[in-house]
């Protein structure tokens, strides 16, 4: 989709015009991941970044806080356990 804004000169002086596009694209979805809007997943796929680590690395640069809570620690930490009993290790 395309849309067309009008901004001020006021805000377009703090960018650079040739990457305002992908900037603003950025930007709106930093806001859509902080609101819940769209997942880490969405981000990666919308930006075309190649991993679960850049879409980190991404939202850490743009101050977004990771949605990770208390459930997804647990989860985690039954994947490890699991991960333990199927390959012990020898030492």
């Amino acid at each position: 989709m395309q849309i067309t804004l009008n901004l001020p000169d006021e805000l377009i002086q703090h960018f650079n015009r040739d990457r305002l596009d992908r900037e603003v694209l950025e930007a709106l979805v930093v806001q859509a991941y902080q609101t819940e809007k769209i997942t880490s997943a969405e981000v990666g796929h919308i930006l075309g970044l190649p991993s679960r680590w850049g879409v980190d690395a991404f939202l850490k640069q743009h101050g977004a806080d990771l949605h990770y809570d208390k459930a997804d620690l647990e989860s985690d930490r039954e994947t490890l356990r699991q991960l333990r009993v199927k390959h012990p290790s020898n030492t």
